[in-house]
């Protein structure tokens, strides 16, 4: 809600210094109009030996008018480029970070697409909604190219659902995530915090075993990891009841659990939104 007022009152304070800066502008050139003795300093250079002292006299008067509007000419380009800078700031920051972008949509763009509630509103919303329920831990630009929507209908969109405590949203980086709202927090933890590196090539290996599962020193000969090394995420997977083996066997071979599976499917879909 601060980030949404922040941005609207630096992009209408801009727009204001740009307007007062111009006005200050058109003030000075119509009180201040260009005289003769200045339009004569455009003519050809032969007139220059024998107006000389009609110069000097020009430059005194120039003088007397340069000292009252430089003041009023200093103000003028000082809040144009106050102006200018807020709305560039503004524009360089969409570019720069996903988040701010959504911030920036949902606090200039949503307002006006409000206002303009079309029949198609709940259809769209509804595809938003569905696709967040199958895809959680999808960003904004990922959603917005997969259902070909525009910024500000995304934007929008998002923002009622999440008012209407329909879906949830975070911050993961420079990206905004969302989430259907009755998730199992398992779930939710899973894609807030995805499987990687190690753990995601364990997991993936054991996939591929299926049901014959695999041993400690199969699985590190395939990874080429140490014994050690692969002991340590074997048993940070089995704590959070990804993997499993029968307790009874000497040589007990690893296989993925219901859970396990569900983690490395959302792991691949996170892998693939987060390319878009």
């Amino acid at each position: 809600m601060r980030g949404i007022l922040f941005v609207r009152l630096l992009f209408f304070s801009s727009i204001a210094c740009i307007i007062l800066g111009s006005i200050m502008y058109y003030q000075t050139i119509t009180d201040n109009p260009p005289s003769f003795n200045e339009e004569n300093d455009l003519l050809p250079s032969f007139h220059e030996a024998s107006n000389q002292e009609n110069d000097a006299v020009v430059e005194n008067e120039k003088d007397d008018t340069d000292e009252s509007s430089s003041l009023v000419d200093d103000k003028y380009l000082n809040f144009i480029i106050i102006g200018s800078g807020g709305i560039s700031s503004i524009l360089v920051g969409t570019l720069l970070s996903e988040i701010f972008k959504v911030t920036v949509l949902i606090s200039l763009v949503s307002p006006l697409i409000s206002r303009s509630k079309k029949s198609t509103d709940l259809l769209t919303r509804g595809r938003i909604l569905g696709f967040v329920e199958s895809n959680a831990g999808i960003h904004f630009s990922a959603l917005r190219d997969f259902l070909g929507l525009a910024n500000g209908v995304t934007a929008y969109h998002l923002q009622v659902l999440e008012n209407k405590g329909t879906i949830i949203s975070w911050k993961d980086g420079k990206l905004r995530r969302y989430a259907a709202s009755h998730i199992s927090i398992t779930e939710l933890d899973s894609v807030r915090n995805p499987i990687m590196g190690t753990r995601l090539a364990i997991l993936e290996v054991l996939s591929n075993s299926g049901n014959v599962g695999l041993s400690n020193s199969e699985i590190s000969k395939k990874l080429s990891i140490s014994r050690q090394l692969m002991s340590y995420h074997i048993l940070e997977l089995k704590k959070y009841e990804y993997i499993h083996h029968e307790e009874s066997s000497k040589r007990p071979k690893w296989k993925l659990t219901e859970l396990g599976n569900k983690i490395l499917k959302t792991s691949y879909s996170l892998e693939i939104t987060d390319n878009f």
